[in-house]
């Protein structure tokens, strides 16, 4: 069981599904979390309750696709709680689903200044306060969409191929300063993400039975599991919570 106490982490995209699973789990380990999103009305509500729970908790508005606003939030972490140990680069979006030849540039783009930027901008600001202490975890929420291509899905499966890349050059430049980078792909998980696709009708992702989708909680005890030092085999990679044994190695079968 991981023990945290005395660690902080902040957590992107931490007011639903994956996002406030992984606070949730983090904080019934020990770490003070810092819950970072564009509303605040949830992630206020979500840092109360792990307050009343007895944990430390602080929210924080951010847009992951402003560079100052990321960087304001990881400053909070560290005034808040005198450092940062673990990341996790969670926020992301999927729509509009559309096939290339139908899809709005705007939009497109969008996805791509959060999905992408937003990781890189939070890397940007991390990785040299983690590397000045000689340690750190950083959690890139991944999918298997980063290395498969999907109907109507040419900015996530983009964007997630660039933040695999994203989880290797930051292995390679920072592999040997103390800091473990890895990816996590979680497989289809029970989110409005999901309520998203299915409604798309695009792809086989959206033909999918909602039975099959696993529950957040896991993703979120997966990545707790990964900022330990269970992570140190998936350092520049991709961790799948679809393998089994994985599975059982985090403790979900």
């Amino acid at each position: 069981m991981p023990d945290f106490k005395g660690k902080t982490a902040i957590v992107t995209g931490a007011s639903r599904g994956i996002g406030e699973a992984a606070v949730r789990c983090l904080a019934k380990y020990g770490a003070a979390v810092v819950l970072a999103a564009r509303s605040t009305a949830d992630i206020e509500r979500i840092a109360g309750e792990i307050r009343q729970a007895g944990g430390k908790a602080e929210a924080v508005a951010c847009d992951v696709a402003d560079f100052e606003a990321v960087k304001n939030a990881i400053a909070l972490c560290q005034e808040k709680f005198g450092g940062l140990d673990i990341l996790v680069n969670n926020a992301g979006l999927i729509e509009p689903i559309a096939r290339i030849d139908e899809s709005d540039p705007e939009a497109w783009g969008k996805v791509i200044d959060v999905n992408v930027k937003g990781v890189y901008y939070a890397l940007r600001e991390a990785l040299p306060a983690m590397a000045a202490k000689g340690s750190g975890t950083v959690i890139n929420i991944s999918s298997g969409a980063a290395t498969g291509a999907l109907d109507g899905w040419s900015h996530y499966c983009s964007s997630k191929a660039a933040v695999l890349s994203l989880t290797k050059c930051a292995d390679k430049e920072f592999g040997d300063k103390g800091v473990r980078i890895v990816g996590l792909s979680p497989g289809t998980v029970r989110t409005e993400m999901q309520v998203a696709i299915k409604a798309s009708g695009i792809n086989p992702v959206s033909q999918l039975d909602p039975s099959v989708h696993i529950p957040p909680e896991w993703v979120g005890e997966a990545i707790c599991w990964l900022a330990t030092e269970a992570g140190d085999a998936y350092r520049g990679t991709d961790c799948s919570l679809r393998d089994e044994d994985v599975r059982k190695a985090v403790g979900l079968i």
